[in-house]
């Protein structure tokens, strides 16, 4: 039998959350009801933008296709993680790598779904007379086709290479979930290519994102500095907070995960930044996209007082 058709067969353990000493199902309860804010908190924020025709233009078509990749970004880790609670901690090769996939997949389309968020507020104030024209319908759900074709094609080369890894030893992956770096910790084969070219391409991926959108706030400041007036200074600047807020924990967490050149870190430390990154970011972005923005604020302001007084 060769040794692909013996890691068909392998099943792995995820380690979890090994230092909960009892307090389970606790962390049980406040990971359902966390994901449970994930899930509703992004409907809510899709059907708001749906059913209100003064929401579609680019920005809340961005922040709606945003808030659908989310819902699909947790489910791929968070079910397994509250399984994994339950102690079903069992998760078979092929299904490691698919989650593996999955994760990368959704993770790289948000990193360029940023990206193109940035580039549609730097036209939006740096080139207001010209928006209407460059970010039509059609360009903005092209832009955003081409990020789910960029994550869609960006984890292949890493996932080809971890599926030529032989595993003869340890089939217990010290993580939360399915991931790279943990499960090339497990092969019994050298793995110097692997480490490599995830470095590369994990660098590669995320310095040019953050690259394109440093360019864009850059000029985006540059041109609201030229604005006379503090009120105008302030409503352009309003309209990139929200944005900018979602990038800074996003990149932050992303790259302290993935840009390195050792797959030896603390496993306390990724399993850390995992959290952060697969659950406590997803969570925030609904709060920060609903707090920040103006506009989706005072629907939901209405809506409650709608609510209340329909009660009454």
């Amino acid at each position: 039998m060769s040794a692909f058709n013996r890691s068909l067969e392998t099943q792995f353990i995820i380690l979890g959350f090994p230092d909960l000493h009892g307090v389970q199902g606790l962390f049980f309860a406040l990971l359902s009801i966390i994901y449970g804010f994930i899930l509703s908190g992004n409907v809510l924020v899709i059907t708001l933008i749906c059913t209100h025709h003064h929401l579609h233009v680019p920005l809340y078509i961005f922040v709606a296709i945003l808030s659908f990749l989310e819902i699909w970004y947790t489910g791929v880790t968070v079910p397994k993680m509250l399984l994994n609670l339950l102690n079903n901690k069992t998760i078979s090769y092929v299904g490691c790598l698919l989650q593996i996939y999955f994760l990368h997949c959704l993770g790289i389309t948000e990193t360029y779904l940023l990206t193109a968020m940035a580039y549609d507020r730097y036209l939006a104030i740096c080139n207001p007379l010209r928006y209407p024209s460059i970010m039509t319908y059609s360009n903005c759900f092209q832009l955003a086709a081409c990020c789910w074709i960029v994550g869609l094609f960006g984890p292949l080369t890493q996932i080809i290479l971890l599926s030529q890894l032989s595993f003869c030893g340890s089939k217990t992956i010290e993580h939360i979930f399915c991931d790279f770096t943990p499960l090339m910790n497990l092969a019994c084969s050298d793995t110097s290519l692997n480490v490599t070219v995830d470095f590369s391409i994990n660098s590669f991926l995320l310095f040019l994102a953050f690259i394109c959108i440093i360019m864009s706030y850059i000029k985006i400041i540059s041109a609201v500095l030229k604005i006379k007036t503090s009120e105008g200074r302030r409503k352009a600047f309003s309209t990139c907070g929200a944005h900018l807020t979602v990038v800074l924990l996003f990149f932050g967490s992303v790259g302290f995960m993935y840009v390195r050149l050792t797959s030896n870190n603390s496993v306390n430390y990724d399993r850390v930044m995992a959290v952060i990154y697969s659950v406590l970011t997803p969570m925030c972005n609904p709060i920060i996209y609903s707090l920040r923005n103006f506009e989706i604020r005072e629907i939901l302001r209405k809506k409650i007082i709608k609510g209340v007084l329909h009660s009454c």
